[in-house]
């Protein structure tokens, strides 16, 4: 018999999920149950991510797309975020309906089990953020999508905003080991607006252009990404 790896994620929600899929050997939520009209958080650790450092930065071209020049801007195109981090390291991560594989160039790390990746969309994500973090995630100087570099609650963190303003899309990457008490804290400082839950199919329709499109979702669901 074939072995296969099980990989375990960092956030525990405690909720139980309407539809789950085993993917490279995780178990990944596609939707919970109860998910309401948001903001949610979303566990999108699974996700391949990579971390990519080079003196010829420029010169790379991860999947096709140039590297932004100047630290804290990115690209995402078909669900692949390439951000600069400074003169010489950028991050690679592939939140796209469909895998696009490896990256192809030189001086890459992959970091998928070593990082927490959570998402968050709807509205009033800003305030959450506001309680746990000095960062300025809405700087009038910004225009999503951008990265910040920065302490959440105490913990070092890369944020990507994908939107700026209400309602805010963000993710929030950080080392693996702060990944329950982090999903707490959030959760817990978005009691009073709603902040539950989401799967992952709720973020990816809606960075992938395709929020609540039905036709979507089972495009997803049949994709090859979905091979056990």
């Amino acid at each position: 018999m074939a072995w296969r790896r099980q990989r375990v994620s960092p956030v525990d929600f405690a909720v139980r999920p309407a539809e789950t899929v085993t993917r490279d050997g995780w178990t990944v939520v596609v939707r919970f149950e109860k998910e309401a009209q948001g903001p949610w958080i979303i566990d999108l650790s699974h996700r391949p991510k990579w971390d990519l450092q080079s003196a010829a930065i420029d010169e790379q071209n991860p999947w096709g797309l140039q590297i932004p020049k100047a630290p804290g801007d990115c690209v995402v195109e078909n669900g692949l975020v390439v951000c600069r981090m400074n003169p010489m390291q950028a991050f690679l991560w592939d939140l796209g309906h469909k895998a696009s594989g490896h990256p192809s160039v030189d001086g890459v790390t992959e970091l998928t089990d070593g990082l927490c990746l959570l998402g968050f969309l709807g509205h009033g994500i800003q305030k959450i953020m506001e309680k746990l973090s000095p960062l300025d995630l809405q700087a009038p100087s910004k225009s999503g999508p951008y990265l910040i570099q920065g302490p959440v609650g105490s913990v070092p963190c890369q944020v990507v905003v994908f939107q700026q303003f209400d309602p805010m899309v963000a993710a929030v990457a950080f080392s693996r080991g702060y990944g329950q008490s982090m999903a707490e804290a959030f959760l817990a400082a978005g009691r009073e607006i709603g902040l539950r839950p989401g799967g992952e199919l709720r973020f990816l329709n809606w960075l992938n252009g395709a929020a609540g499109r039905n036709e979507t979702a089972s495009r997803y669901r049949q994709s090859s990404m979905f091979a056990h």
